[in-house]
């Protein structure tokens, strides 16, 4: 499963690393004394936090394969400043109401066809902050095959010309 869930609290704890400035709280959890396992479960869960963001290089490879690239940016700015090639436009104020939609809805409001929750998602945006709440969003609604470019436009820029209408 990819995914991008944050453990940072849960790494401290289980690895004994107090809280910043104040230390463990009378009230808070303990640390525990971390085994193999412990360390396993939380290295293979940061690993899986990484590959939750992707690259330049990386999106360029998988647009090649069955992935739905969503650009979560507004309809105005994909005017603007032009969007990835292959990139469908869900602003991200429609992000919950879309992944929810009936397949029929979704294709007349989108032109495309509506994503299983098995499906491969990449979420973009215009610098990764907007596809990074996206993200948690389709995690959230059962999503399980996610990713965020988090360079955005503006990488992707820095390498090749957005699609722009003409």
């Amino acid at each position: 499963m990819w995914g991008c869930r944050g453990l940072s609290c849960a790494a401290r704890v289980l690895l004994g690393v107090p809280r910043a400035a104040g230390g463990w709280s009378s009230s808070g959890p303990r640390p525990l004394q971390p085994g193999l396992r412990t360390v396993n479960v939380i290295f293979r869960n940061l690993d899986t936090a990484a590959d939750c963001s992707l690259s330049y290089k990386e999106l360029k490879g998988l647009l090649k394969s069955q992935t739905t690239l969503i650009d979560v940016r507004e309809k105005w700015e994909i005017g603007q400043f032009g969007k990835i090639p292959g990139s469908i436009n869900i602003p991200l104020g429609e992000v919950v109401e879309a992944l929810q939609m009936n397949p029929k809805d979704f294709k007349e409001r989108y032109n495309q066809d509506m994503p299983a929750k098995s499906d491969h998602l990449v979420f973009s945006c215009m610098a990764g902050v907007r596809s990074k709440k996206a993200l948690d969003i389709a995690m959230s609604l059962g999503f399980s095959r996610v990713q965020h470019y988090a360079g955005g436009l503006e990488e992707w820029a820095k390498y090749e010309p957005p699609e722009t209408k003409q």
